[in-house]
């Protein structure tokens, strides 16, 4: 079983396609069908369905997946160590964040690791807090950047807190609420609402909050990013609720100051476990201690 191997596995699984997978991976289509062929052979088990209009994993392959992944994970921070025992920064820093941080600027942060760790590819993923903590634990991710309330930590990652910050009222702005220099959340519990999913981190901050304040609130509108939130908004749609330092980012829309408003805190996180070189590096450039707390 070769490395290579994995990597075309890895390649078809993710595109769904041999034809794509082989121009991913630079090879001609018959010498990748061929090199998955041999691993199927010795594996003693196909893994994927083949057909005219599709491919997809078998429940072999859906078995093999994850352990490729940690395998080639495995490699390239073998050679990454090497490259920083005689002092090069080399493999991949894979970040994650949620749309709305704003204790770090993300971008400005990447630009500066790139100049100073060149041989370094950096990707970077878009999603929910607890998403994100999940692929920092299955090693898909090295840091990740979380909003969660303040009832919660990160749980299984290392973790260091940067910022908290509480949430405003984002209206139209000739919504009749536009023209108050604060409201609470009794009267904001009479609008309709859009907001995140239900279940997510960032939902979870405002339904604490009316919860515990015994009320109860109409989302009729839920999206998956912020920027979608504050178009419907505009529109005169739905009210959100956001947090005060990313606000001032949209256009279009007004913000007004809750008086009871429920908090956040933004987190980074990374891997307890194992912490690649550029991932060090990447912590070290923001600063960040190196023994944080763990949960």
């Amino acid at each position: 079983m070769e490395l290579q191997q994995m990597r075309y596995v890895v390649a078809v699984a993710e595109t769904n396609s041999f034809t794509r997978a082989a121009e991913r991976c630079l090879v001609v289509q018959s010498a990748l069908s061929h090199q998955i062929a041999r691993l199927e052979k010795e594996l003693g088990a196909r893994l994927f369905e083949r057909t005219s209009r599709r491919v997809r994993l078998t429940p072999a392959g859906e078995a093999f997946l994850p352990a490729a992944r940690q395998c080639l994970d495995a490699a390239e921070r073998a050679a990454a160590e090497v490259a920083a025992a005689v002092g090069e920064v080399r493999g991949r820093l894979a970040v994650g964040l949620i749309p709305t941080v704003t204790a770090v600027d993300i971008p400005g942060a990447l630009r500066d690791f790139r100049r100073q760790y060149p041989h370094v590819r950096i990707t970077l993923r878009v999603g929910a807090s607890d998403d994100l903590v999940e692929k920092i634990k299955e090693g898909a991710l090295d840091v990740a950047f979380l909003g969660l309330p303040t009832t919660a930590r990160p749980q299984g990652v290392a973790a260091h807190e940067l910022a908290d910050d509480r949430l405003v009222a984002v209206v139209a702005p000739d919504h009749p609420l536009a023209a108050e220099p604060a409201v609470d959340l009794r009267r904001l519990s009479c609008e309709v609402f859009v907001d995140l999913p239900a279940g997510t981190a960032g939902r979870a901050q405002s339904d604490q909050a009316f919860s515990a304040a015994g009320l109860s609130r109409d989302v009729a509108f839920e999206v998956t990013t912020a920027d979608y939130i504050a178009r419907l908004v505009g529109q005169g749609l739905a009210i959100a609720m956001l947090p005060s330092a990313y606000a001032p980012q949209l256009t279009g829309v007004t913000t007004v100051e809750v008086t009871d408003a429920p908090a956040r805190v933004e987190y980074v996180t990374w891997s307890h476990v194992s912490r690649t070189p550029a991932a060090t590096a990447f912590l070290a450039l923001l600063d960040i201690p190196a023994m944080p707390g763990t949960e």
